[in-house]
């Protein structure tokens, strides 16, 4: 009898699934036995299952499995275990890091890149298993911020391929090219069009090197089977001049596709790909301003995606905002009562208003005299100053938190007031940066944020890479004070305030958030993805923390322990999706199952849903 858990309405479901993969082995890469363990088919054998790392083990057949894969001969004859071979790469690790450790610091998080991805080329198995076992260490390697470097130099490291490229010349073969893909199921794609990496800008096909760190995120935490994951570029060419003149570029050295031309391409993408996946993900990542909420928008409502620069962003920055009132000694019910000033106007800024806007209107009752009020929480600065209704050409999304020119004269301000002046006479509890301006709270400004009228004001600056950052937290703290609570989109160090006092710094990185929403909506088999969904996942991470960490400062947790804040963020997904009569079961879990589950039997559910890195035994048949 296969024991999955104590609860016998989960437990029933996933033997009826366990059932039905074994009955249709044949049509499954992999599946469980009775006994735990999983079982992969394979219809390879030789060199050509070395040379696959989905399922390649290297010097760690067996050599029952040596025999059936007639590996026998081509390996060292010594059966290494999975400790043992992480043990020789980590050793491998440290001493070819030691070669550059006193080099440049992006020439050592290079070298650190370079060696996770000869791993990753050659065994996806033990790559996971090295990654999630040091994922504080290497998620700012797979992704932000190293991956930003690795992109800006795809071209010359690219050595395998790893994901699907769609171009512009590709119009009217999409449907035909999915196909080309080995996977008969894929659940997560993150897709990008390279138009804005990670502040970087514009660098084409080579930002595939981002949807690539995402999906390894979205392994690593939140359990997706890596052989179901697809890292996408479309490529409608750059407007990036340097790549239109390298020889050594690998996309279409052509100006980019605009209006139109560019949403056909999109349109075919969408339509090829849940043509043949109906039940996929689509991830949307680093597209520019002027696309990301306008895709959005566009496909929201029918496809199963997400926006992770607006929504995800969105959400990690609530979690913070939320954590930031429990910081004070206030209940988080009293967000609706912060004064935040928003530096930037972009996306991602536009994404974090509309989703502050919304928490705090839910607080206040979610009536229209609750959006209202909430909307007289922000003041929005960008390049040109404070936003009122008196700007030219004003963005419509950022239209609903313009200020009348009436109501911002009795504060003092008027229509362009520098940032340094709306800190001045707002005294905001929030001072929040998506600006990608680096050093944009210069010291003018952070002095002004002393005189905020909050016990404890919180500083955000969320802008990417560090570079970007809107202060660095030494600046923060020596300005401000040691109260302060200070957060950031990028890594940065802990500040020693002296007499053994740390100032912390909380990294708002939205790993804390996407990969639970992409569970969570898998598994509760969601027909769409809303904002409630973000709400209730931001609520569910700002109250992760005990009382003692948020009252020291520390608003987000460690990523050490991404697993367990991945399943508790997918569990409010879940309920969510439930609760909104979104949500149409998964697999063999039928949603009237899901509705029946407690909170525990959700997270238990979870759990034994999430791939782990062990290896499969292997099991040839010929096609």
């Amino acid at each position: 009898m296969l024991v999955i858990c104590n609860r016998s309405r989960l437990a029933s479901s996933l033997i009826r699934r366990l059932k039905h993969q074994i009955a249709n082995a044949s049509n499954h890469r992999s599946f469980a036995t009775s006994e735990g363990h999983r079982l992969a088919i394979v219809n390879k054998r030789s060199l050509d299952i070395l040379q696959d790392p989905w399922f390649n083990k290297g010097t760690a057949f067996s050599m029952t499995e040596r025999d059936r894969l007639d590996l026998r001969g081509l390996l060292p004859p010594n059966v290494m275990t999975t400790e043992q071979q992480i043990e020789r790469f980590m050793a491998d690790l440290r001493v070819l890091e030691l070669t550059t450790k006193d080099g440049p610091s992006d020439t050592y998080a290079l070298a650190k890149w370079r060696i996770l991805n000869r791993l990753h080329d050659r065994n996806e198995t033990m790559y996971f298993k090295v990654l999630i076992a040091n994922i504080e260490e290497y998620a700012p390697i797979v992704s932000t911020p190293t991956v930003g470097l690795v992109c800006q130099k795809f071209s010359g490291l690219y050595r395998r391929p790893r994901g699907m490229y769609f171009s512009s010349h590709d119009r009217g073969e999409m449907m035909s090219m999915v196909y080309n893909w080995p996977a008969e199921q894929v659940d997560m794609i993150v897709v990008t069009d390279g138009s804005r990496i990670l502040g970087l800008g514009d660098l084409g096909i080579q930002g595939i090197g981002v949807a690539i760190g995402k999906l390894d995120l979205y392994v690593a935490a939140a359990g997706i089977n890596p052989q179901r994951v697809l890292p996408v570029m479309i490529d409608v060419g750059t407007n990036n001049e340097k790549l239109l003149k390298d020889p050594l570029y690998l996309g279409l050295q052509e100006k980019r596709l605009d209006g139109e031309e560019y949403l056909a391409v999109i349109d075919e993408f969408m339509e090829a790909v849940f043509t043949r996946w109906p039940n996929v993900i689509v991830q949307f990542e680093d597209f520019q301003n002027k696309w990301a909420l306008t895709l959005l928008q566009r496909y929201r409502h029918k496809y199963r995606t997400f926006n992770v620069d607006v929504q995800g962003t969105a959400g990690v920055a609530i979690a913070g905002l939320l954590g930031a009132v429990r910081a004070q000694g206030r209940p988080m019910s009293d967000f609706p009562k912060q004064k935040i000033v928003v530096a930037g106007a972009g996306s991602s800024g536009v994404g974090v208003l509309n989703a502050a806007r919304k928490t705090m209107a839910r607080m206040l009752g979610n009536d229209e005299s609750a959006f209202d009020k909430a909307r007289s929480q922000f003041w929005v600065v960008d390049d040109k100053g404070l936003i009122t209704e008196k700007r030219a050409n004003l963005d419509p999304e950022v239209r609903p938190f313009a200020w009348k020119e009436n109501e911002i004269s009795r504060q003092g301000l008027n229509e362009g007031a520098k940032l340094v002046e709306v800190v001045r006479q707002v005294k905001p509890d929030v001072l929040l940066g998506l600006s990608a301006c680096g050093g944009l709270f210069s010291k003018e400004v952070l002095e002004a944020l002393k005189d905020s009228t909050s016990t404890r004001p919180a500083i955000f600056a969320m802008s990417n890479p560090t570079k970007n950052a809107e202060c660095t937290p030494e600046e923060a703290f020596s300005i401000v004070g040691d109260h302060i609570v200070y957060a950031s989109g990028s890594p940065f160090k802990n500040v020693d305030l002296g007499n053994g006092k740390i100032g912390h710094v909380n990294q708002g990185n939205n790993m804390y958030l996407f990969p639970g929403i992409g569970l969570g909506a898998l598994l509760s088999g969601s027909r769409i993805i809303t904002d409630g969904m973000f709400q209730a996942a931001a609520e569910r991470l700002a109250g992760y923390m005990t009382d003692e960490e948020v009252i020291n400062g520390i608003i987000y947790p460690s990523t050490s322990r991404i697993r367990d804040i991945t399943k508790e963020v997918a569990a409010a997904v879940i309920k969510e999706a439930v609760e909104k009569d979104l949500a149409e079961g998964y697999r063999d879990m039928d949603v009237r199952e899901l509705k029946k589950l407690n909170e525990e039997e959700i997270l238990e559910y979870i759990e034994n849903s999430m791939w782990d890195p062990e290896y499969p035994t292997l099991v040839y048949k010929k096609r």
